[in-house]
């Protein structure tokens, strides 16, 4: 009895937790299930921290960033090469 007690409150906070996790994803304040990051989002954030420790990293983040710019601007996606 007592495991069947443990197993059931387990499951009741898994399903809670998820519950919280699709609260928090509705209110924009975290990536979950349903939406996904933009791609390449952590690896642009770790080379802004590689930037600061090589400088010479600076310019393919200046890059990137004019490459978003002019696939806003734009709304094409630029040729690459």
């Amino acid at each position: 009895m007592k495991y069947i007690l443990i197993g059931s409150i387990a499951v009741l906070g898994l399903y809670l937790l998820d519950r919280l996790g699709l609260w928090a994803e509705r209110q924009g304040w975290i990536y979950y299930r349903y939406k996904r990051s933009s791609r390449g989002a952590i690896g642009n954030a770790i080379l802004e921290l590689q930037a600061i420790a090589e400088p010479t990293k600076r310019h393919v983040i200046e890059e990137r960033k004019r490459i978003r710019k002019e696939e806003k601007d734009s709304g094409d996606k630029p040729e690459t090469g």
